[in-house]
């Protein structure tokens, strides 16, 4: 174990030992399980706020994801220019190209934490107390891969485990493309700039389309492999999985489904809010609108009285 980690991880471990022995009258066997569980969203809450930080700058990555294409594909051969061209675009977005990253990156030392706890046999030169508790019959100390088999009961355990850590990483990747698209969308047209006043802005030459891949064929080699990369990543937590005790793999399903939670509640608030602005406009031209009738009448009065003498 990490030095730098081995403190906090073994205080991490006195806490939720604690918590074991306070759920252990109620919950019996399965208070460990549960003080992963509590000890997991109870961390995850206060790093709530990062996590929401980091969703919002994704959003808007994902929202300048057509500029940015279109100034690499423009300044793509002079890099300096491109540098300042990107810089102001963030500065105007009120945003930058870490507004995703930072908050993540500032999350990993409890995640670690965590993870380090609920793998390590030894915490502080002595036996993970934790490890020697069960879950249906089987350690959370141990590993799919020395178990008897995908027949046994310690398989069928493992084979749960990893059914529903498949399921939250297909609904978070659904969820994220539905977000992207979500961002990509709300993003308000800009009218293409013109260099002289009364003439349209310049555009592909007349009768010749834009540049593009061959009609007919599909991206190949570099182009075509990140799509598959994408779409494999969200699943390496099951990878990750079946090579960790099983109370790692708890931890893993609580933060997964932690995670899904917040992406959902993210998403709807974006909505929401999206739909408030569109129906503004609509609510202040009704209080705008026609005169009333004693208005109008009072209106039509004057400009008969206003009349040619």
């Amino acid at each position: 174990m990490s030095s730098f980690l081995g403190v906090p991880v073994d205080a991490a471990y006195h806490l939720v030992s604690g918590l074991t022995g306070i759920l252990t009258p109620v919950l019996g066997g399965l208070a460990a399980v549960a003080a992963i569980v509590v000890f997991t969203m109870a961390v995850r809450l206060l790093l709530m706020p990062l996590s929401l930080r980091a969703l919002r700058g994704q959003a808007a990555q994902a929202r300048l994801a057509p500029q940015l294409l279109a100034l690499r594909q423009r300044y793509g051969k002079q890099p300096e220019r491109l540098q300042r061209e990107m810089t102001a675009l963030y500065q105007r977005e009120g945003t930058s190209m870490f507004a995703g990253f930072a908050p993540l990156l500032l999350q990993w030392p409890f995640l670690s934490v965590m993870y380090l706890l609920f793998r390590s046999p030894t915490v502080g030169g002595t036996a993970n107390t934790l490890l020697s508790h069960d879950l249906l019959g089987v350690p959370l100390g141990a590993h799919w891969l020395s178990g008897a088999g995908a027949a046994s009961a310690q398989g069928a355990v493992f084979l749960g485990l990893f059914a529903l850590l498949a399921g939250l990483c297909w609904l978070s990747a659904r969820l994220g493309r539905l977000m992207a698209a979500q961002a990509t969308a709300a993003r308000p047209a800009k009218p293409a700039k013109s260099a002289t006043p009364g003439k349209p802005a310049k555009s592909a030459t007349p009768g010749k389309p834009a540049k593009s891949a061959t009609p007919g064929k599909p991206a190949t080699g570099a182009a075509a492999s990140p799509g598959l990369l994408v779409k494999a990543l969200p699943y390496l937590t099951v990878v990750i999985a079946a090579f960790a005790p099983l109370a790692a793999g708890i931890y893993l399903l609580t933060t997964l489904a932690w995670s899904l939670a917040e992406r959902m509640l993210y998403s709807r608030s974006t909505v929401a809010a999206t739909d408030s602005d569109r129906t503004r406009p609509e609510k202040l031209a009704g209080k705008a609108g026609p005169l009333s009738a004693p208005a109008a009448d009072s209106a039509a009065g004057g400009s008969l009285r206003s009349g040619p003498a």
